[in-house]
């Protein structure tokens, strides 16, 4: 779906969870879409170049064990992750809206009122905060093929794809908490 130039005026990047400790595929398992850090990387040229407002937010896990954990070489952003944003949130949780510092609150103080999601994964951190960004009132799109996720165990213990995960979120957000779109379209408009 293509957004065209008129619909976005000064919206916010929201870039989640791009982290070095996503690439431990022994720890995630398969992943979906290799090319959602080339997309991600073209979607902060495109708002640099405008100098709309960025913002990176970080997990900080307290579980020393995890991928993510608070000052461990896998919570760092990846290398794509590059220069000072307008906003930092670091976050223990899903939701980029519980996070410090408060993003509804910086968001509202700067006048925005569109934010574009995209980071990993689809159907956690990413999906949970368009899910409440659409609920707080905020324009709201998804580049969908600017996130991933990996397979996940059913609770029967079968195994769900990323691609189906993938697909089931753009699903469950599409109409309902937000636009779903693609890279390219966005780029284009």
């Amino acid at each position: 779906m293509a957004i065209s130039a008129v619909e976005l005026t000064r919206p916010a990047l929201i870039v989640i969870d791009v982290q070095k400790g996503f690439d431990n595929s022994e720890f995630w398992g398969p992943r979906d879409n290799l090319i959602c850090e080339t997309n991600i990387a073209n979607l902060l040229e495109h708002w640099r170049i405008r100098e709309w407002p960025l913002v990176f937010v970080q997990h900080k896990s307290d579980n020393p064990e995890s991928p993510l954990a608070s000052g461990s070489p896998g919570g760092e952003f990846k290398d794509l992750i590059t220069g000072a944003p307008d906003l930092l949130v670091h976050k223990k949780v899903n939701s980029s809206f519980y996070g410090t510092p408060d993003l509804d609150a910086w968001l509202r103080a700067e006048r925005i009122g569109q934010v574009l999601i995209c980071g990993i994964t689809t159907n956690h951190c990413c999906e949970t905060t368009a899910r409440m960004a659409g609920n707080l009132g905020y324009e709201t799109y998804f580049a969908i093929d600017a996130t991933h996720t990996f397979d996940r165990s059913h609770p029967d213990g079968s195994i769900v794809s990323a691609a189906t995960l993938s697909m089931v979120t753009s699903t469950n957000l599409d109409g309902e908490f937000a636009t779903v779109i693609d890279t390219a379209s966005l780029l284009q408009s």
